[in-house]
Protein backbone atom coordinates (compact mmCIF):
# COMPACT_ATOMS: atom_id res chain seq x y z
CA UNK A 1 0.00 0.00 0.00
CA UNK A 2 1.22 3.25 -0.96
CA UNK A 3 1.23 5.20 2.85
CA UNK A 4 2.22 8.83 1.04
CA UNK A 5 0.01 11.60 1.68
CA UNK A 6 -0.59 15.07 0.39
CA UNK A 7 -2.48 17.76 1.39
CA UNK A 8 -2.38 21.69 1.29
CA UNK A 9 -3.92 25.13 1.97
CA UNK A 10 -3.90 28.13 0.01
CA UNK A 11 -2.44 31.17 2.38
CA UNK A 12 -5.67 33.40 1.92
CA UNK A 13 -4.80 34.53 5.90
CA UNK A 14 -5.13 32.93 9.63
CA UNK A 15 -6.55 29.78 10.10
CA UNK A 16 -9.79 29.05 12.24
CA UNK A 17 -11.45 26.69 14.76
CA UNK A 18 -13.21 25.41 11.21
CA UNK A 19 -9.69 24.48 9.65
CA UNK A 20 -8.59 22.67 13.30
CA UNK A 21 -11.15 20.63 13.79
CA UNK A 22 -11.99 19.27 10.21
CA UNK A 23 -8.22 19.24 8.68
CA UNK A 24 -5.94 19.61 10.96
CA UNK A 25 -6.74 17.20 13.79
CA UNK A 26 -6.87 14.89 10.86
CA UNK A 27 -3.29 15.72 9.82
CA UNK A 28 -1.32 15.43 12.78
CA UNK A 29 -2.92 11.86 13.19
CA UNK A 30 -1.50 10.89 9.98
CA UNK A 31 1.96 12.57 10.41
CA UNK A 32 2.48 9.00 12.91
CA UNK A 33 1.90 6.54 10.62
CA UNK A 34 2.26 7.82 7.16
CA UNK A 35 4.82 9.70 4.67
CA UNK A 36 3.37 13.16 4.83
CA UNK A 37 3.72 16.11 2.51
CA UNK A 38 1.99 19.16 3.69
CA UNK A 39 2.17 22.14 1.36
CA UNK A 40 0.97 25.80 1.57
CA UNK A 41 0.03 26.08 -1.86
CA UNK A 42 0.80 29.56 -2.41
CA UNK A 43 0.67 29.86 -6.40
CA UNK A 44 -2.82 28.68 -5.45
CA UNK A 45 -3.40 32.32 -3.73
CA UNK A 46 -2.24 33.88 -6.40
CA UNK A 47 -4.96 32.42 -9.00
CA UNK A 48 -7.21 34.89 -7.17
CA UNK A 49 -5.24 37.77 -5.64
CA UNK A 50 -2.69 38.27 -8.77
CA UNK A 51 -4.07 41.89 -9.00
CA UNK A 52 -2.97 42.70 -5.10
CA UNK A 53 -0.23 39.93 -4.19
CA UNK A 54 0.77 42.00 -0.99
CA UNK A 55 -0.58 39.95 1.63
CA UNK A 56 0.77 36.06 0.55
CA UNK A 57 3.87 36.13 2.00
CA UNK A 58 2.91 37.32 5.28
CA UNK A 59 -0.61 34.99 4.79
CA UNK A 60 1.80 32.08 4.34
CA UNK A 61 3.29 32.47 7.74
CA UNK A 62 0.74 32.83 9.14
CA UNK A 63 -0.47 29.42 8.16
CA UNK A 64 2.59 28.42 8.80
CA UNK A 65 2.26 29.19 12.76
CA UNK A 66 -0.68 27.80 12.86
CA UNK A 67 0.25 24.47 11.37
CA UNK A 68 2.97 24.55 13.97
CA UNK A 69 0.90 25.27 16.63
CA UNK A 70 -1.91 22.71 15.90
CA UNK A 71 0.71 19.79 16.48
CA UNK A 72 2.27 19.54 12.61
CA UNK A 73 6.07 18.41 13.35
CA UNK A 74 8.71 19.40 10.77
CA UNK A 75 10.17 16.19 12.26
CA UNK A 76 7.24 13.80 11.24
CA UNK A 77 6.43 15.16 7.91
CA UNK A 78 7.16 17.66 5.33
CA UNK A 79 6.35 21.05 5.77
CA UNK A 80 6.85 23.15 2.60
CA UNK A 81 5.85 26.26 0.08
CA UNK A 82 4.62 25.20 -3.56
CA UNK A 83 6.52 28.02 -4.76
CA UNK A 84 9.77 26.70 -2.90
CA UNK A 85 9.44 23.56 -5.25
CA UNK A 86 9.79 24.56 -9.12
CA UNK A 87 8.90 21.17 -9.92
CA UNK A 88 5.32 22.12 -9.24
CA UNK A 89 5.09 24.23 -12.08
CA UNK A 90 7.42 22.04 -14.43
CA UNK A 91 4.65 18.99 -13.92
CA UNK A 92 1.46 21.30 -14.15
CA UNK A 93 2.69 22.41 -17.65
CA UNK A 94 3.24 18.47 -19.08
CA UNK A 95 -0.19 17.66 -17.35
CA UNK A 96 -1.94 20.98 -18.75
CA UNK A 97 -0.90 19.61 -22.71
CA UNK A 98 -3.07 16.73 -22.14
CA UNK A 99 -6.03 18.10 -19.95
CA UNK A 100 -9.02 18.74 -22.40
CA UNK A 101 -10.66 21.72 -21.84
CA UNK A 102 -13.99 20.74 -21.90
CA UNK A 103 -12.96 18.61 -17.91
CA UNK A 104 -12.19 21.99 -16.39
CA UNK A 105 -14.88 24.19 -17.82
CA UNK A 106 -17.08 21.72 -16.27
CA UNK A 107 -16.12 21.48 -13.12
CA UNK A 108 -18.54 22.56 -10.72
CA UNK A 109 -15.87 24.51 -8.38
CA UNK A 110 -14.65 26.94 -11.40
CA UNK A 111 -18.92 27.54 -11.82
CA UNK A 112 -19.94 28.10 -8.05
CA UNK A 113 -16.70 30.26 -7.82
CA UNK A 114 -17.01 32.70 -10.97
CA UNK A 115 -20.93 33.06 -10.25
CA UNK A 116 -20.15 34.25 -6.14
CA UNK A 117 -17.00 35.89 -6.29
CA UNK A 118 -18.21 39.13 -7.99
CA UNK A 119 -15.27 41.89 -6.72
CA UNK A 120 -12.75 39.79 -8.82
CA UNK A 121 -12.02 39.45 -12.47
CA UNK A 122 -11.33 35.66 -12.55
CA UNK A 123 -11.86 35.22 -16.50
CA UNK A 124 -7.87 33.95 -16.71
CA UNK A 125 -6.30 30.70 -18.27
CA UNK A 126 -4.68 30.00 -14.40
CA UNK A 127 -8.07 29.87 -12.89
CA UNK A 128 -10.07 27.86 -15.41
CA UNK A 129 -7.14 25.60 -15.14
CA UNK A 130 -6.49 25.60 -10.90
CA UNK A 131 -7.54 21.56 -11.23
CA UNK A 132 -4.42 20.94 -13.05
CA UNK A 133 -2.24 22.42 -10.96
CA UNK A 134 -4.04 20.63 -7.89
CA UNK A 135 -3.06 17.40 -9.76
CA UNK A 136 0.55 18.62 -10.56
CA UNK A 137 0.96 18.87 -6.56
CA UNK A 138 -0.61 15.76 -5.50
CA UNK A 139 1.08 13.50 -8.57
CA UNK A 140 4.15 15.10 -8.45
CA UNK A 141 4.98 13.01 -4.81
CA UNK A 142 3.13 9.97 -6.23
CA UNK A 143 0.97 10.24 -3.23
CA UNK A 144 -1.36 7.32 -2.86
CA UNK A 145 -3.25 9.28 -0.20
CA UNK A 146 -4.78 12.06 -0.40
CA UNK A 147 -7.33 13.47 2.89
CA UNK A 148 -10.32 14.90 2.21
CA UNK A 149 -14.26 15.93 3.30
CA UNK A 150 -16.98 14.73 1.68
CA UNK A 151 -17.75 17.76 0.03
CA UNK A 152 -14.70 17.66 -1.69
CA UNK A 153 -14.07 14.07 -2.72
CA UNK A 154 -15.80 14.70 -6.11
CA UNK A 155 -12.75 17.72 -6.53
CA UNK A 156 -10.05 14.92 -6.21
CA UNK A 157 -11.70 12.80 -8.90
CA UNK A 158 -10.09 15.37 -11.65
CA UNK A 159 -6.46 14.53 -10.60
CA UNK A 160 -7.47 10.94 -11.06
CA UNK A 161 -8.53 11.35 -14.45
CA UNK A 162 -5.32 13.53 -15.38
CA UNK A 163 -3.22 10.61 -14.17
CA UNK A 164 -5.03 8.43 -16.25
CA UNK A 165 -4.58 10.43 -19.59
CA UNK A 166 -1.35 11.09 -18.86
CA UNK A 167 -0.19 7.26 -17.94
CA UNK A 168 -2.65 6.68 -21.46
CA UNK A 169 0.12 8.27 -23.47
CA UNK A 170 3.21 7.89 -21.69
CA UNK A 171 3.42 5.01 -19.72
CA UNK A 172 2.21 4.61 -15.92
CA UNK A 173 4.05 6.89 -14.51
CA UNK A 174 1.57 9.27 -12.40
CA UNK A 175 -0.09 6.49 -10.22
CA UNK A 176 -3.64 7.43 -9.23
CA UNK A 177 -4.16 8.21 -5.82
CA UNK A 178 -6.73 7.07 -3.63
CA UNK A 179 -9.52 9.19 -1.72
CA UNK A 180 -8.95 9.56 2.58
CA UNK A 181 -13.04 10.74 3.04
CA UNK A 182 -12.28 12.00 6.96
CA UNK A 183 -15.13 12.90 9.30
CA UNK A 184 -15.52 17.02 8.82
CA UNK A 185 -17.39 18.00 12.28
CA UNK A 186 -19.62 20.82 11.65
CA UNK A 187 -18.14 23.96 13.11
CA UNK A 188 -20.47 27.27 12.32
CA UNK A 189 -19.32 30.20 12.27
CA UNK A 190 -20.62 33.10 14.95
CA UNK A 191 -23.49 33.84 12.37
CA UNK A 192 -24.58 29.96 12.14
CA UNK A 193 -23.23 29.42 8.98
CA UNK A 194 -20.06 28.00 8.36
CA UNK A 195 -17.13 28.76 9.73
CA UNK A 196 -15.66 31.25 6.78
CA UNK A 197 -12.57 34.18 6.80
CA UNK A 198 -14.95 35.54 3.98
CA UNK A 199 -18.24 36.00 5.31
CA UNK A 200 -16.30 37.28 8.11
CA UNK A 201 -17.77 34.46 11.32
CA UNK A 202 -14.47 33.33 11.94
CA UNK A 203 -12.95 32.06 15.50
CA UNK A 204 -8.95 31.93 14.59
CA UNK A 205 -6.71 29.66 16.18
CA UNK A 206 -4.35 33.02 16.87
CA UNK A 207 -7.44 34.47 18.91
CA UNK A 208 -6.39 35.45 22.76
CA UNK A 209 -9.46 34.15 25.04
CA UNK A 210 -10.38 37.11 25.14
CA UNK A 211 -11.72 37.76 21.80
CA UNK A 212 -12.44 34.78 21.77
CA UNK A 213 -15.15 34.89 24.15
CA UNK A 214 -15.74 38.42 22.35
CA UNK A 215 -16.60 36.34 19.58
CA UNK A 216 -18.55 33.70 21.26
CA UNK A 217 -20.51 35.97 24.14
CA UNK A 218 -23.05 37.45 20.82
CA UNK A 219 -22.99 34.45 18.61
CA UNK A 220 -26.76 33.46 17.40
CA UNK A 221 -28.15 30.57 19.00
CA UNK A 222 -31.66 28.70 18.73
CA UNK A 223 -34.30 31.62 17.46
CA UNK A 224 -36.78 30.10 19.44
CA UNK A 225 -35.57 31.39 22.87
CA UNK A 226 -36.19 34.90 22.72
CA UNK A 227 -36.47 35.17 26.08
CA UNK A 228 -34.12 33.03 29.23
CA UNK A 229 -37.50 31.29 30.03
CA UNK A 230 -38.08 30.12 26.46
CA UNK A 231 -37.32 26.35 25.75
CA UNK A 232 -34.83 25.68 22.98
CA UNK A 233 -33.58 22.51 20.59
CA UNK A 234 -29.57 22.16 20.96
CA UNK A 235 -29.79 20.46 17.54
CA UNK A 236 -30.83 24.15 15.82
CA UNK A 237 -27.96 25.69 17.89
CA UNK A 238 -24.84 26.55 16.39
CA UNK A 239 -23.26 27.10 19.63
CA UNK A 240 -24.63 23.71 20.46
CA UNK A 241 -22.12 22.34 17.54
CA UNK A 242 -19.10 24.07 18.92
CA UNK A 243 -19.71 21.99 22.16
CA UNK A 244 -19.83 18.99 20.26
CA UNK A 245 -16.57 19.55 18.77
CA UNK A 246 -14.64 20.84 21.99
CA UNK A 247 -16.61 19.83 24.64
CA UNK A 248 -14.90 16.53 25.74
CA UNK A 249 -17.39 16.17 28.81
CA UNK A 250 -20.40 13.29 27.91
CA UNK A 251 -22.49 14.06 31.53
CA UNK A 252 -22.06 17.94 30.78
CA UNK A 253 -23.53 17.73 27.06
CA UNK A 254 -26.00 15.76 28.49
CA UNK A 255 -26.67 18.40 30.94
CA UNK A 256 -26.51 21.39 28.44
CA UNK A 257 -28.66 19.67 26.00
CA UNK A 258 -31.14 18.67 28.52
CA UNK A 259 -31.15 22.29 30.24
CA UNK A 260 -31.83 23.77 26.56
CA UNK A 261 -34.89 21.86 26.42
CA UNK A 262 -36.54 22.69 29.71
CA UNK A 263 -34.55 26.37 29.92
CA UNK A 264 -32.64 25.64 32.66
CA UNK A 265 -29.75 26.79 31.18
CA UNK A 266 -29.62 30.25 29.47
CA UNK A 267 -27.46 30.63 26.42
CA UNK A 268 -25.03 32.78 28.29
CA UNK A 269 -24.21 30.35 30.87
CA UNK A 270 -24.14 27.88 27.80
CA UNK A 271 -21.52 29.49 25.96
CA UNK A 272 -19.63 30.38 29.12
CA UNK A 273 -19.41 26.71 29.29
CA UNK A 274 -17.95 26.27 25.82
CA UNK A 275 -15.49 28.97 26.28
CA UNK A 276 -14.06 27.22 29.13
CA UNK A 277 -13.77 23.89 26.82
CA UNK A 278 -12.31 26.13 23.69
CA UNK A 279 -9.40 28.07 26.23
CA UNK A 280 -9.05 24.15 27.62
CA UNK A 281 -8.09 23.19 23.96
CA UNK A 282 -6.67 26.11 22.42
CA UNK A 283 -4.43 27.25 25.83
CA UNK A 284 -1.39 25.10 24.47
CA UNK A 285 -1.60 25.29 20.63
CA UNK A 286 -1.10 29.06 21.44
CA UNK A 287 1.64 29.02 23.46
CA UNK A 288 3.14 27.10 20.67
CA UNK A 289 2.03 29.07 18.22
CA UNK A 290 3.84 32.33 20.72
CA UNK A 291 7.03 30.32 20.79
CA UNK A 292 7.01 29.86 16.95
CA UNK A 293 6.21 33.69 16.46
CA UNK A 294 9.13 34.93 18.35
CA UNK A 295 11.32 32.40 16.38
CA UNK A 296 11.28 33.59 12.72
CA UNK A 297 14.69 31.76 11.74
CA UNK A 298 13.18 28.81 12.95
CA UNK A 299 10.27 28.92 10.79
CA UNK A 300 12.67 29.83 7.69
CA UNK A 301 14.77 26.83 8.77
CA UNK A 302 11.83 24.39 8.71
CA UNK A 303 10.51 25.80 5.09
CA UNK A 304 14.10 25.59 3.75
CA UNK A 305 14.47 21.54 4.93
CA UNK A 306 10.87 21.29 3.54
CA UNK A 307 11.63 21.95 0.42
CA UNK A 308 14.75 20.75 0.45
CA UNK A 309 13.15 17.13 1.38
CA UNK A 310 10.48 17.81 -1.58
CA UNK A 311 12.20 18.90 -3.87
CA UNK A 312 14.29 15.65 -3.87
CA UNK A 313 11.07 13.60 -4.51
CA UNK A 314 9.60 15.86 -6.91
CA UNK A 315 12.66 15.66 -8.96
CA UNK A 316 12.64 12.08 -9.72
CA UNK A 317 9.33 12.02 -10.66
CA UNK A 318 10.10 15.09 -13.19
CA UNK A 319 13.16 12.92 -14.48
CA UNK A 320 10.53 9.69 -15.11
CA UNK A 321 7.79 12.35 -16.83
CA UNK A 322 11.02 13.83 -18.79
CA UNK A 323 12.09 10.34 -20.00
CA UNK A 324 8.86 8.98 -20.74
CA UNK A 325 8.07 11.66 -22.95
CA UNK A 326 10.87 11.04 -24.72
CA UNK A 327 12.17 14.84 -24.63
CA UNK A 328 16.42 14.83 -24.78
CA UNK A 329 17.52 13.95 -21.51
CA UNK A 330 18.98 16.46 -19.04
CA UNK A 331 22.98 16.63 -18.52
Amino acid sequence: MNRRVFSGMRPTGKLHLGHLAGALTNWVKLQDGYECFYSIVDWHALMSDYADSSSIEKNSVEVLLDWLASGLDPEKCVIFLQSHVPQHAELHLALSMVTPLGWLQRCPTYKEQILNIQNKDLSTYAFLGYPVLMAADILLYKAGIVPVGEDQSAHLEISREMARRFNSFYGEILPEPQIMLTPTPKVPGTDGRKMSKSYGNSINIADTSEEIWEKLRPMITDPARERRTDPGDPDKCPVWDIHKVFNNSEEEKAEIANGCRTAGIGCVDCKKKLRTHVDRVMSPIREKRTFFEKNPSLLQDILREGAVKAKKVAQQTIDEVITAIRFVPRG
